[in-house]
């Protein structure tokens, strides 16, 4: 049912982007929730799940109406996890900025917003009066389980890319999601994905 859920959203948002202009489809495998990260820069990873995200997505050419946002590109993308614990859709703008006389390569900022299947709420493990099965099986969800607090959650990310023609190119990329305290107030816990991204430009 949740995956159905995942494959509707993503589906919309795809067809909104695809609606904009040509572009780029997007196939990437990246380690799930990754804590060196986020122990780094204080973004919150939980480092409690596990297993490979495949992110498959769709990404426009360059919105030149929206001068007044830098002519991002809208994407959207939609990430299975392979021990089917958080997956999510997401949905944004990012911006390419070249290196000048660097060849290829670039950069790329982005930020957006998206929908997890993932846990929010988890109950506590010291609430008086349960019994000791109901305290290991809490414990358990503690343990192997990230708390988002909320199913809407910001997605942040960052690449370094290298294009090696008009067809292809190919990004080291980091992606982040966490309410932000925004989107629900008290558990923050975050995921952090880290992996390579392949592209194929129409």
């Amino acid at each position: 049912m949740k995956f159905a859920l995942l494959a509707a959203v993503a589906g919309a948002a795809l067809a909104c982007a695809t609606t904009a202009s040509a572009g780029e489809l997007i196939v990437g495998a990246y380690k799930h929730d990754v804590t060196f990260i986020g122990e780094a820069v204080g973004l919150g990873a939980a480092g409690r799940e596990d297993g490979v995200d495949l992110h498959l997505g769709y990404r426009t050419d360059r919105l030149e109406n929206l001068t007044w946002l830098g002519k991002p590109q809208v994407h959207a993308f939609v990430s299975l996890n392979s021990e089917n614990t958080s997956n999510f859709v997401a949905a944004g703008f990012s911006w390419p900025i070249d290196f000048g006389d660097k060849g290829g390569f670039y950069f790329r900022p982005g930020m957006g917003l998206a929908y997890t299947d993932g846990e929010t709420g988890l109950p506590p493990v010291n609430e008086p009066g349960i019994s000791q099965a109901e305290i290991d099986r809490r414990l358990k969800l503690y343990n192997t389980r990230i708390d988002f607090g909320s199913k809407v959650l910001f997605q942040p990310e960052l690449a370094l890319g290298y294009r090696f023609n008009d067809r292809w190119a190919t990004e080291l990329s980091y992606v982040h999601l966490s309410n932000g305290q925004i989107f629900h107030q008290g558990k923050n816990q975050g995921l952090d994905d880290l992996g390579v991204r392949l592209l194929y430009a129409f």
